[in-house]
Order: C-alpha cells, then structure tokens, then sequence
C-alpha cells in the first residue's frame, strides 16, 4: 500500500523540530520536491523483506501454568528438535526471551512487544540447532534486560531455585534459574553489564560473557551495539565449552564481529589444567562498598587452590578498575537510550539482518511510556538528558576511555593469563516485595554492577564460576583473559571444577 503523505503543515512541524524554519512558498517547493521520494518509497514497500527463514519444524508454544512455573522462570515452552547427531545431541536448550526464535512470541520482559512472533531464528539458535541441541522454550529475562535484580519483568519475579523469594539475578534471570534448578541443561543468555555472570554468581551455575564479537548478535534485541553480548549459562565448565564452540564464529550479519574474531579450541583446552598459568588477583575486585566479607574470603581462597594446582598466583592493581562503572553507565545510558529506545531497538548507521517486525513491535513503548519499569525510565531521563545538555560528548569520551581502560587490562595481561576477582560483590538479595518504594527496586537492580560492567565496555572475555556457599546462597568468581583468549578461562574453570565441591566449601 502506498505510504503517508504528509501535508505542508505536517512537513512545517517537522521543519521546526529541526530547526529549520521555511517560508510559506519554499515549503511548497519542498512538498513537491519530495512527491518523487514518497514514490520510491511506495516501491519499498511493495518489495518482500528478506531474511532468513527457520529450518528445523517446532511445536506450538505452551505457556505453563504457575504450578508448572514455579520460579516464574519459564515464559513458553515448545519442542524444536535439532539435528539428530552432534556435539549438543539431546541437550535441553531455553533461549532467553531478547532472543528470536521464530515461531514463538517475544516479550523481552516487557509490555513493548506485546502479539510479536518472530518469522526467523537468531543465528545462535540455528547453530545451537545444527549442534543437535533439543530448545525446551524461551526463559523470562528482565524488563527490556535493564536489570542486575530478577524482580522487573512483566510476568512477574524470577526466584532464586536455592531460596525462594531470592533474586535469581539478572537480566537473563530466567536462563540462569532453569539451569540451576535442573529443568534445562543450557541457556542463552545477553550480557550488556553482566547479564550473564550475575545471574549465574546468584544461582551457582556457569555464565561465560565472551568477547565482544565472538558471537553473532544477530536476531537478539540489541540494548548497546558496544555493549551487546550473548553467551552461554551452564551447569558444567565442559557443557559451557562445548556451547560456545557451536556458537561463536562470524555469520556476515553482525557489524558487532570483525576479522579478529578467532573462535574454536575452547573443548581441547579443558585437559589443559593450571600448572604455570599466570593469575593475577585484581586488589580492586575486593573490598568494595557493598562488599560481603565472606564473598571475598571465598574467592581469595579460591585462588589459593589454583596456586596449590601450580597456577602462579599473585596479586595486582589496576586503580582504573575503579573507573569501570562509570565509563559504563555514559556508554550504557545515552547510547540505551538511543538505541533501544529512540531507535526502536535496531537504530541506524549498520549493515546487518534488522528484525523490522520488532522495530514496528517496539516502537509502541510510546504509546505506553508511563508503564516502563523504573528501571529503563530513570536510565532514559539520564541518558537523554546528558546528551541534550552536552551533545554526546560524555558518550563519545566514554568510549574513548573504555579503549583506555581495555589497554590498560591489556599491559597487565602481558604479564598474567587471567585476571581473578569476585563475580558479584554480594551473594544473592531478598526480592523487593510487591509495591516497594522506588528507592529499594532500582537499588537491587544495580547494586551488584562494580566488578561486572566495565568488561562489557572493554569487550574482554569473563566468566563467572561458582566457588563456594554462605548460609546455602553460591559466591561467584570471575576469570577475565585477553580477547579471544577464552581458552584460557575454561582451562582454568575446569581444573577448579573437579578439584573442588564448590557447594561444600
């Protein structure tokens, strides 16, 4: 059908929103000047859309009854066989819900994408597919993954499977909660500040955010295009390797991805073991405002058992750690803003897939502004704030500064393989109860952030594993290697994994 045409006083108010104030007669000369766009816009839409189209039949969703659902963990449930052999053959997959899986609906937590159903799968979902994987259905992520806590999404809290009516940690809160509680053997998860490894510190399972650009974000609802990552939420260091295999590597839809990108070899190295692997435990991972003490006695005494396994163990500083929330939230709050939100979710300026029934989905948060969780409102205010107040200055020194805080991880990897510190500062939070104030709900969506973001930011490789209990809640540590050096992080989390009964120390 042919598309709208504004009038002349249509194109005057969009004149003036530009700055650009035209006489009435050269308005008419643009009206018609513009009659030959609006025709070629007609043929564009006339034109079919091309993107790519699923190969593997499924069953038609299910959603779950809560006596079926009782973490709030599941958003649908369906069967989608993968290939009959494989690497992943007969592993049960949940792909978080920012993911498209075509046939199935997308909510990403919230209201935005209400009646919206993929017509295509994410790259990650075929390629987990091609590797024989069995995907169960989509897990409940946080609203729009703007949280650290599991109590935004618009189904309701994720709890925590080891306490009830604990945070499971998010965003991919139900990823994380499924495989812990044993109901998946696999999830996809997206990490923008530690989406992946917080939910998996709350929860005791293994959460790998790998370097950005390792693996095609194509067909995820994208938060932060230098933020995006998706990884996978195990419940073995070895399951964990073997996802990543099938899913890293450049699919030529992802600007994201580069010619660096050097995936494989992440399986071979489990048999590696520590002896003479360089370890640095970062000073300022430790000791943090909200820092629980036995959180970091657990971890320094974690990495007590990589030195008695033959890891060369040491300490080290990097102040600029410090710094890492901070480059973080410019980058994360005005490019969010501009991006997810502004930009319907894709935005512009990139070659790529564009899901454009999801930009035509989202948009709608418009129409519906005042019902978005507190969580993306107080980071939109902020973000769309500063960059009308400063122009994107504060954006684009962020991002010059992340390339200095990534330089300055990089001069301490010349002499260490891994970086050791606290996943999460704390262990898992009570859930604010319904119609806590304001004050208590952004607080536990962002108060686990300071040893997680900043790798967002710098693109390097972390993985949070699980390495002891407190009072029956799991401490996390995370391992950060060079890019594209995740190889060295499985090395050294399966060698802790069977040195050890985390759940015993």
């Amino acid at each position: 059908m042919a598309i709208h045409r504004p009038d002349t006083d249509e194109l005057a108010g969009i004149a003036a929103d530009l700055g650009i104030h035209l006489s009435g007669a050269l308005l008419e000369t643009y009206h018609a000047a513009l009659q030959a766009n609006f025709d070629a816009y007609d043929q564009l839409d006339q034109l079919a859309d091309f993107t790519p189209r699923p190969d593997y039949p499924r069953q038609a969703p299910s959603i779950p009854t809560p006596e079926e659902n009782p973490l709030g963990a599941w958003q649908c449930k369906t069967l989608i066989q993968g290939r009959p052999a494989g690497p992943l053959a007969g592993k049960r997959v949940v792909i978080k819900d920012n993911v498209a899986v075509a046939g199935l609906p997308m909510l990403n937590g919230s209201f935005t994408l209400d009646g919206y159903v993929p017509e295509t799968d994410a790259t990650v979902v075929t390629r987990l597919l091609d590797a024989g994987a069995i995907i169960t259905g989509k897990a409940v992520c946080e609203a729009l993954c703007f949280s650290g806590g599991s109590h935004t999404s618009a189904s309701g809290p994720v709890h925590n499977p080891l306490r009830h009516g604990y945070s499971a940690g998010g965003s991919s809160s139900g990823s994380a909660a499924l495989v812990a509680a044993g109901e998946a053997d696999m999830a996809v998860g997206s990490d923008q500040g530690g989406s992946v490894r917080i939910p998996a510190a709350y929860c005791g399972v293994y959460g790998m955010k790998p370097t950005h650009g390792l693996v095609p974000y194509t067909g995820a609802m994208p938060i932060e295009s230098t933020l995006d990552h998706l990884g996978p939420i195990t419940a073995s260091v070895r399951d964990n390797a073997l996802m990543l295999e099938a899913m890293a590597g450049v699919d030529g839809l992802d600007p994201r991805q580069t010619g660096l990108c050097r995936p494989g070899g992440y399986v071979a190295a489990l048999s590696g073991g520590v002896a003479g692997l360089r370890i640095g435990v970062l000073r300022e991972g430790f000791g943090q405002a909200n820092s629980e003490a036995v959180v970091d006695q657990a971890v320094r005494d974690a990495a007590q058992v990589f030195r008695t396994l033959g890891a060369r163990v040491e300490e080290v500083s990097l102040p600029m750690h410090n710094q890492g929330p901070a480059i973080w939230l410019a980058i994360a709050a005005e490019g969010a803003t501009a991006q997810m939100m502004k930009g319907n979710s894709h935005g512009f300026n990139w070659r790529g897939l564009y899901l454009t029934g999801m930009i035509k989905a989202h948009a709608r948060w418009r129409e519906r502004a005042d019902e978005l969780p507190d969580t993306v409102k107080t980071t939109m205010i902020l973000g769309e704030y500063i960059n009308r107040r400063y122009q994107g200055q504060y954006y684009a020194k962020a991002q010059n500064l992340a390339r200095h805080l990534r330089l300055a991880y990089d001069v301490l990897f010349s002499s260490f393989d891994l970086l050791l510190m606290p996943t999460l500062p704390l262990r898992a939070t009570p859930l604010p109860e319904a119609g806590a104030p304001v004050e208590d709900v952004l607080g536990r969506a962002f108060e686990m952030l300071g040893n997680t973001c900043g790798f967002d930011a710098t693109g390097h490789p972390a993985m949070s594993i699980p390495c002891g209990m407190h009072d029956g809640l799991p401490i996390g540590l995370q391992l950060v290697a060079r890019q594209f050096d995740e190889a060295q992080i499985y090395r050294a989390a399966q060698a802790f994994e069977q040195a050890v009964d985390w759940r015993a120390r």
